[in-house]
């Protein structure tokens, strides 16, 4: 007998299709669009790295399945936060960690904990600083378009670029030191000179590291040197969802970070809500990677270089050169140079052409990879697409021959 359609079993039925249908790894239905597709969107080969504009990265089987197990169910979010805490400061090796909307999310709230600590009035008027703590001082070399992110809390940021005047610059003003990880080379002052001065001064400091993990000893080893705090994203190599992060180092500050945080009301970090099913899944992504074989998943970074290697192989001037970056994305990247006098094509026209195929193709620029000719990054790539990006940067190039 036809079952009676009613308003609850289409309710249900729906909400089935919305967990098991989208987020179910066997989704995909042959000639039937995907959800982006249904959009009018084509998806992107991503060859450029784990970069938010692209979605950070795809979470593997293991964490969608946590993310949807998550979504079944209802669960005191303050007591979550502790939880999963304490399970991922314990994975890692930290005194304390909080999951954040992003590396950026750890930022402000990791300054707003400096500015306020545990006080509740204080911590309900921010961006209003009640209390002395109103500035921040960091190098001119470590600005960027993450200066926002600590600007919001109400705190007036301090350059300096020696450590005579980062000496000179510390008073009963100052909040936090805050370092910017990835720009040490740009700077004067490095870590561990940072670090001994705002021991020695006490104050607490804060490092961006967003996208220095792997290698997996990065988790603690930063803490360890001395920060109090750092912030590191849990959608890029972490495979986490993109809109998460982690805030690990001091308990202390760490529970004033949560104070400031949602599900709190009243608080500047109430806007960035971390929901269950991200603090599942990102815990998910913590387990699988510490658990990892790193060293396979190294090998097959250089596999899939040495298939684009090979595709590219005898073209005129086209050489390749494999580097790891030492502070950001330290995985197996590419990079393809050629003489572009003699081969009629530039970098910023392969680009363009890779951009407007069908797939798209991006490639650029990240952190620590230099200036020298065009970057393939393949630790974004999903199966099979080595080949694609191989066979497409090689009809560019060969068709470019003078």
């Amino acid at each position: 007998m036809k079952k009676k359609i009613t308003r609850r079993r289409l309710l249900q039925a729906g909400s089935g299709l919305a967990v098991g249908g989208i987020l179910s790894p066997a989704h995909a239905v042959p000639g039937k669009p995907s959800v982006y597709e249904a959009l009018g969107l084509k998806h992107v080969i991503n060859a450029t790295g784990t970069v938010t504009n692209l979605g950070g990265s795809v979470m593997p089987p293991e964490v969608v399945a946590a993310w949807a197990e998550a979504s079944r169910h209802f669960v005191n979010l303050v007591e979550l936060h502790d939880r999963v805490g304490e399970r991922i400061a314990k994975l890692v090796g930290v005194e304390a960690a909080l999951v954040t909307t992003g590396a950026s999310g750890a930022l402000l709230l990791a300054t707003a904990a400096a500015v306020t600590g545990n006080d509740a009035k204080s911590i309900a008027r921010l961006p209003e600083i009640l209390g002395p703590k109103t500035e921040v001082i960091l190098q001119k070399s470590h600005h960027s378009c993450y200066d926002n992110q600590m600007t919001n809390v109400g705190v007036k940021l301090i350059e300096v670029e020696t450590l005579d005047e980062a000496q000179r610059a510390i008073n009963a003003r100052t909040a936090l030191m805050f370092f910017m990880n990835k720009e040490e080379p740009a700077g004067k002052i490095d870590k561990r000179a940072w670090v001994a001065l705002a021991k020695k001064h006490r104050v607490p400091t804060l490092l961006d590291a967003a996208a220095d993990v792997p290698p997996l000893e990065r988790f603690a080893s930063f803490n360890q040197m001395g920060f109090d705090l750092v912030a590191i994203s849990g959608g890029k190599a972490l495979r986490g969802p993109n809109d998460t992060g982690l805030l690990l180092g001091s308990k202390t500050l760490i529970d004033a970070a949560k104070l400031n945080a949602n599900p709190h009301c009243g608080t500047i970090g109430r806007m960035m809500k971390v929901g269950k099913e991200d603090m599942i899944a990102l815990l998910a992504a913590v387990e699988r990677f510490v658990k990892m074989d790193h060293q396979a998943e190294r090998r097959e970074h250089e596999r899939k270089i040495g298939v684009i290697e090979k595709q590219l192989a005898g073209i005129a001037t086209v050489t390749t050169e494999r580097i790891v970056p030492a502070i950001s994305n330290v995985v197996p990247h590419l990079i393809v140079e050629w003489n572009e006098a003699q081969l009629k094509v530039t970098r910023e026209q392969v680009k363009r052409e890779l951009a407007t195929g069908d797939p798209p193709i991006r490639i650029d620029r990240v952190s620590g990879t230099g200036t020298k000719g065009i970057l393939i990054a393949v630790l974004t790539l999903q199966a099979g697409e080595e080949q694609t990006v191989a066979e497409r940067l090689s009809a560019i190039l060969r068709q470019a021959r003078p």
